[in-house]
Parts: structure tokens; C-alpha cells; sequence
């Protein structure tokens, strides 16, 4: 799950109430999608900040709740409102995520040079989305590595 650091970092959620904070402003139906249809509570999340000088995996997390409606998209104030979306029928999701633990920055540019990444969502060029699933081969070897400092 990505998110950009001055909006909320791990550090950001480590200190927030319970670690956990709402996944707000996911604002690409099949970002939607997998957040809704295949996240569980209990699901292991590799915390990427992007947007920033350094992009890359900062924390490990885990899914926290069930999906529920996102309320920036009735908050005409919010960046995330969208006017179309209806109360009775939401059009955004999110799910809360609990800040598990802060890690060594794994890199951009590290995640692309391991042979054993290949084929991960996140790193297909031209991949935008601030959710993609994760293997677990690949949720294996990124939490080793991790893990090994």
C-alpha cells in the first residue's frame, strides 16, 4: 500500500491511536477492488511511501478492518470528495491499517534489481496504483530481507 509520507508516514502511523489509521482518498476503481474484494483483516501490508525523494517500502502493517465506506468523499473540504459518490451508495472504500513496525528503507531501486521480485505488481512499469496485491513468494522474500537487519 502506498502513501506519500507528508500526508502519512509510518512514523506517522506508528503514532497515531492503536498504530492504525483509515486508508483514505484510494481513488482508482481497481485499487478499490483489491482493497474491497481480497483484503482480510489480519492481511500482512508492506508500507511503501512514494511520492518523495526516496520511494520504497518503509514499514510492515497489517489490515486492521474490514472495508466501509471512505467519508472524504462526502467531505466537500477534503482533496478526496467526490460529488457524484452517493451515502446510500458509496463509491470509495478504504480499510484501516495497523502500523506494525518501522523497517530500514528498501528502495526503488533495490526492489527492481532483486531477480527474485520479478514479476511483482509494483514494479511493472508504468504501475501508478497505491494498492497491489502482493505474492506470497514475494511477501516471503521482502519481509527476509527486511527481517535480516
Amino acid at each position: 500500500m502506498k502513501s506519500e509520507p507528508d500526508e502519512c508516514s509510518i512514523d506517522d502511523a506508528l503514532a497515531a491511536p492503536g498504530a492504525t489509521v483509515p486508508w483514505t482518498g484510494v481513488r482508482n476503481y481497481q485499487a478499490r477492488n483489491f482493497m474491497r474484494d481480497t483484503m482480510r483483516i489480519g492481511d500482512g501490508v508492506l508500507f511503501y511511501h512514494s511520492s518523495c525523494p526516496e520511494p520504497g517500502i518503509a514499514g510492515l502493517a497489517r489490515v486492521a478492518s474490514a472495508p466501509y465506506a471512505d467519508p472524504t468523499q462526502f467531505d466537500p473540504d477534503s482533496p478526496y470528495f467526490d460529488p457524484a459518490s452517493r451515502r446510500d451508495a458509496p463509491r470509495w472504500q478504504l480499510v484501516d491499517v495497523q502500523a506494525l513496525r518501522k523497517t530500514r528503507l528498501l528502495g526503488l531501486p533495490a526492489l527492481r534489481a532483486d531477480p527474485a521480485l520479478d514479476g511483482m505488481l509494483l514494479l511493472q512499469r508504468g504501475s501508478r496504483l497505491s494498492i497491489t496485491p502482493v505474492s506470497e513468494a514475494h511477501w516471503r522474500h521482502i519481509t527476509q530481507r527486511l527481517m535480516a537487519d
